[in-house]
Formats: C-alpha cells, structure tokens, sequence
C-alpha cells in the first residue's frame, strides 16, 4: 500500500475552496463549512475564514479535516494560510503556509512574497527556491476567490497570474454554461467555469448574484472530489 493513493483526496484540495462575501472591494470577515466527497461518498470536512490582519493585511485560512474512509482512518488535516493585499479586486499575495499532517506523513510548504525586492521565496524544507514576482499575483488557497470576484464583474475568460512552487504560472479558466446546482446550503442557478489551458479536470460552479464563493466543485487530479457548500455566517 503506498502513501500516494491514501493521501491523494486531501492533496487535491488545493484549489476547491472559494470565500464567501458581499460586493465590496473588501468582503466581510466570514467563517464558511463544505462537505467533502470523493466518488459520492463523504470524505471530510472544510471550514474557511476571512479576517482582517494588521497593516491592511487579510487573513484568508482553510482548514480541511478527513472524517470519513482513509483519510480519517489516517487522521489526516490540511491547514493553509494566506496574507495578502488588495489591489483592485485581486486578492495580491503577500504570504502562504500549507500544512499536511497525517499518520504516515507530514508535509509542508512556506511562500513570502518581497514586493520591494519584486521576489518570491518558496520552501518545503529542503531550502528555499526564489523567482520573480508578478504584480497581482495570487497562489492556490486564494485563486478561487480571484476567480469570483472576476465573475462578478462579469468577465468571461479569466487569466490569473498565480504563484506555484518554482514560478508565477498564468493559468485560464473560461465560462461554459449555466446550471442548476443544489448543494446543503440551497439550490442555485450557477454560472460554470473550467480551467482551459491544462487537463486537470478542474470545475467550479459559482452564483455571483449571490456569494463571491464557487457553491460547487469538481476536480479529479489529485483524487475525484466533489466539494458542495453547506453554510457560511459573516462576522
């Protein structure tokens, strides 16, 4: 049995969380909860909070718990953590933490971003590696919030600059259609968006009459997971 498969779903989760918020250039302090479900089948648990830092700085964190199969067999949580800055209605990254822990294997990620210096420093632990920055960039835990506030303003095709871990990679997500989508928090007419330039299986199903968040997700690299919103209270 290897350590891959077990751990592929949580792994995954990289970019399936969204933020729920008002129509503001800056949303409203939120605490969010989804299901998450692998091959229909519940998996786990994700909680997902905004807040306000200090010196203009938001606080943007998930934390996503196994519950059910492998992944609670294994105890297995993701915790990220993201600091950034508004520029515009882009969420511009200033800070990124990714913790995995689970019974068999830890793992770790730490992104700073220099904007005097125009740098980013990524490091897993096995020392740092540095590339240069990109006015505007997001990284994995807030480019779904990117992806929302650009629907919102009505945009059709979306080109985001985001930070990975050797480079700012331009990634395109494109609008493909409207569906029903009924999740535990409601039932929505959704606005479905794909991601275009590689084949990773990503789709999100966003209601920007509504929430900033995407209500639905399905991304199949990394584990077939299926995650569905069920509340979200501001504060």
């Amino acid at each position: 049995m290897t350590i891959r498969p077990l751990l592929a779903p949580l792994l995954g989760l990289g970019l399936l969380l969204g933020a729920p918020a008002i129509f503001a250039a800056t949303p409203s302090s939120f605490t969010a909860h989804y299901n998450v479900l692998q091959g229909g089948e519940p998996m786990g648990e994700a909680t997902v909070t905004l807040r306000k830092g200090s010196n203009g700085e938001w606080i943007y964190s998930r934390d996503v718990k196994g519950t059910a199969g492998m992944a609670a067999m294994m105890s297995a949580s993701i915790k990220e953590t993201s600091r950034f800055r508004w520029k515009g209605d882009v969420p511009e990254a200033i800070s990124y933490d990714y913790q995995l822990d689970a019974a068999i294997k830890n793992k770790q990620r730490h992104m700073l971003v220099n904007w005097a210096k125009q740098q980013v420093t990524v490091d897993e632990g096995k020392g740092p590696n540095a590339y240069p920055a990109v006015p505007g960039m997001v990284e994995r835990n807030t480019t779904p919030l990117a992806l929302g506030l650009a629907l919102r303003d009505g945009q059709q095709q979306i080109a985001l600059p985001v930070a990975v871990r050797q480079q700012v990679q331009t990634q395109n997500f494109k609008v493909t259609g409207k569906e029903t989508v009924k999740v535990p928090a409601g039932s929505f007419n959704a606005e479905r968006i794909d991601r275009t330039d590689a084949e990773r299986g990503f789709s999100a199903w966003y209601a920007p009459g509504s929430y900033l968040l995407p209500v639905k997700l399905s991304q199949h690299d990394g584990g077939d997971l299926v995650m569905e919103l069920v509340s979200y209270s501001q504060h």
